[in-house]
């Protein structure tokens, strides 16, 4: 495949995003839709647009349109739309996780599931909804500071990118490639200080495009079984933010899942960084994580245990660097 073609891709997901962002903004602002305090909740929107737009257009002009790739876009479709949905009337608890529920068993309907061989069917499904259901609402947790959920999205995206150009999975490359356009035109409109919000429909959206997108790829032959580890290590810094929020809110004991200021972003504002600095630690760490996914899809079992390794060790130093920071409210 040529790299015009690919560049092509990403730079018609951005200005698709930036058009869409265009016209969605003026929209909401007009009919006071989707608009929180001002602000207009339409990056959901938008980044769902251009992602979908660009990828059938540029798979279908080079005959890349997959059974798999097509279930992503229908399933995570019908998460955006009723992210939407939650954007206008907050929808319970109860009704997101059904939603999501039902996106990701239309994603195993598609045939996307965990692929682990030796523990059979009735396993793997149950690891995919865990991975699926685990990664969007992690991105949902994510999105607390300009920026932040957006450029982690974007990042992953890059990574899963390579991986599937690696492996010469085209019709997946496409996919991650206009996500990741489409991430980028939205960041550059909510990087400190945000113009726009992509609400819980671009949260969600993201975080289950992502996931889906991570079990679609192949990583290596079997004889290299610690590349299994890669779409965890990939998927690694938001699996690992989410952890670290549950875990500071076991510690005072709290309910898991009740709001705190727990986040690891707020307490690195805490020990003083600002804003930006705080969101270039999170995207550092993110590149990181996500780096490492890349190279343990390439390596041997044994040096992929030692990046494995290297990645909880960062993990730990951030950890008792953070975990002791109390954020007021």
């Amino acid at each position: 495949m040529p790299t015009n073609y690919f560049l092509i891709i990403l730079l018609s997901s951005y200005l698709a995003g930036v058009v869409f962002i265009f016209l969605l903004k003026k929209f909401a602002l007009k009919f006071k839709l989707l608009v929180h305090r001002g602000m207009p909740l339409i990056g959901g929107m938008s980044i769902g647009l251009s992602f979908g737009l660009i990828y059938l257009l540029g798979s279908a002009s080079r005959g890349f349109l997959s059974h798999e790739t097509m279930g992503i876009i229908f399933s995570s479709g019908i998460m955006l739309i009723f992210g939407i949905v939650d954007d206008l009337r907050e929808l319970s608890i109860a009704n997101k996780f059904l939603v999501q529920i039902i996106a990701t068993s239309l994603l195993i309907q598609f045939g996307i599931r965990a692929q682990i061989v030796h523990i059979g069917n009735a396993l793997n499904i149950i690891i995919t909804f865990v991975w699926v259901l685990g990664i969007t609402n992690a991105f949902n947790h994510l999105d607390i500071l300009d920026g932040l959920a957006a450029g982690i999205a974007a990042i992953v995206s890059l990574a899963l990118f390579i991986i599937c150009i690696i492996n010469s999975d085209f019709a997946t490359a496409i996919l991650a490639l206009a996500l990741t356009g489409a991430a980028l035109s939205f960041l550059s409109y909510n990087l400190p200080p945000a113009r726009i919000y992509m609400g819980n429909s671009g949260s969600h959206f993201l975080g289950f495009v992502l996931a889906a997108t991570a079990l679609v790829i192949s990583y290596a032959p079997m004889q290299r079984k610690i590349a299994l580890l890669s779409p965890l290590l990939v998927l690694g810094f938001p699996v690992f933010d989410t952890a670290f929020l549950i875990l500071m809110r076991i510690i005072k004991k709290s309910l898991p899942f009740k709001k705190s200021n727990d986040h690891l972003v707020l307490k690195l504002m805490a020990l003083g960084y600002s804003k930006k600095k705080s969101l270039s630690i999170m995207l550092i760490l993110t590149l990181l994580f996500s780096s490492c996914g890349i190279l343990v899809s390439q390596v041997s079992n044994l040096f992929g245990a030692a990046i494995v390794f290297f990645v909880v060790l960062v993990s730990v130093f951030v950890i008792n660097k953070v975990s002791r920071v109390i954020v007021y409210d």
